[in-house]
């Protein structure tokens, strides 16, 4: 069996990082010295929610959409510890861990760099990331560590599923926790719009493409032509929060930091958390791995939307969960590294 490769990652999102810095310069330096343009697209909006970033967030997130076979879930009942597993740590642990770290290190670490409000934005931040599990990236996670495809399908298909009642009272009890008020019709706007809507267009496009010209083609050739569509659709997207967010960041750069650090760490936590266990259960790697990853990572796409719906682009609440990108890539790598190098621990997949 040969090891994964990093080449297998396209060039874009293998480089995932270096791109996402230059969006925030480019994002800053236009906030900063042409600032008529942040304004002129903040006029484009509808109940906090910005029009010209609700439409390159769908094309973010309705790729990833494309991906998730529904019919799969119907065999999740023949081997389904693996599932278990990843529900258990995605929303009865992970929300709950990102919580408390954030807040630890937001109001007692760094009690006297943060002033408390800003601390409690940044925390809202954290809370959107930490209850929004798995993304497209996933699958390429998976990949990298020989994942079994159609059991990461299932993972990932039934955390879309559960995303759908759980997110928001998670989101709401925590934010609640912290001082925040709720917007319940906000809140539950963004799932309907960054959630329900490109899951069912994902559903009817994966159907109708399917019908018409079969499986082989909707996966090897109708897919790849959105691979830099997503990632394009970030990077503009980040353009425009970050130029919302130009002042904010230049009057206090330190923040991006102090931000990643509760966020790499929790990183790291859930997955090992995920891991180990996943060992302790005997599961093979090609499922351990992939639970891991799905617990590990972020729906960065949809915490990024409901922090913008709920709070604005140019909130430190977006900050916060734009951060999570950047923390995101280059931690996830080290985890793909670390779970290859660790696959005798496991059995042979069955």
């Amino acid at each position: 069996m040969s090891k994964p490769k990093l080449e297998d990652i396209s060039y874009f999102e293998k480089y995932l990082t270096v791109w996402v810095i230059l969006c925030m310069v480019i994002g800053v330096s236009i906030g900063k010295f042409i600032p008529s343009i942040p304004e002129y697209l903040g006029k484009f909006e509808y109940a906090n929610v910005s029009a010209p970033i609700a439409i390159l967030i769908w094309l973010m997130i309705y790729p990833m959409m494309l991906k998730v076979d529904f019919n799969s879930v119907v065999n999740v009942g023949k081997n389904p510890k693996g599932l278990y597993l990843t529900w258990i740590v995605n929303w009865l642990i992970k929300p709950f861990t990102m919580f408390g770290i954030a807040y630890f290190f937001f109001y007692v670490v760094f009690g006297n760099i943060i002033p408390s409000e800003l601390a409690q934005d940044y925390l809202a931040g954290a809370i959107l990331l930490g209850a929004a599990p798995c993304t497209a990236m996933v699958f390429v996670w998976s990949h990298l560590t020989k994942g079994n495809p159609a059991y990461t399908v299932v993972q990932v298909a039934t955390n879309d599923l559960i995303i759908l009642v759980a997110f928001t009272p998670i989101v709401a009890f925590l934010l609640g926790i912290s001082g925040v008020a709720i917007p319940w019709d906000t809140l539950i706007l963004s799932v309907v719009l960054f959630v329900v809507i490109p899951l069912g267009g994902g559903v009817i496009t994966r159907r109708l493409i399917t019908k018409n010209k079969g499986i082989e083609y909707f996966e090897k050739q109708f897919i790849p032509k959105f691979n830099n569509i997503t990632i394009g659709g970030l990077l503009l997207t980040l353009i425009i929060i970050f130029s919302f967010q130009g002042n904010v960041i230049i009057d206090n750069p330190i923040h991006i930091i102090l931000i990643g650090i509760p966020l790499t760490i929790q990183t790291f936590l859930v997955f090992f958390i995920t891991y180990l266990t996943a060992k302790l259960m005997k599961l093979p790697h090609d499922i351990a791995a992939p639970a891991g990853m799905i617990g590990a990572s972020n729906f960065f796409e949809l915490a990024v939307a409901v922090a913008i719906a709920l709070f604005g682009a140019d909130s430190p609440v977006a900050l916060a969960t734009i951060v999570g990108v950047l923390v995101e890539v280059p931690v996830m790598l080290i985890l793909v590294k670390i779970a290859n190098s660790t696959r005798h621990w496991f059995k042979e997949a069955i």
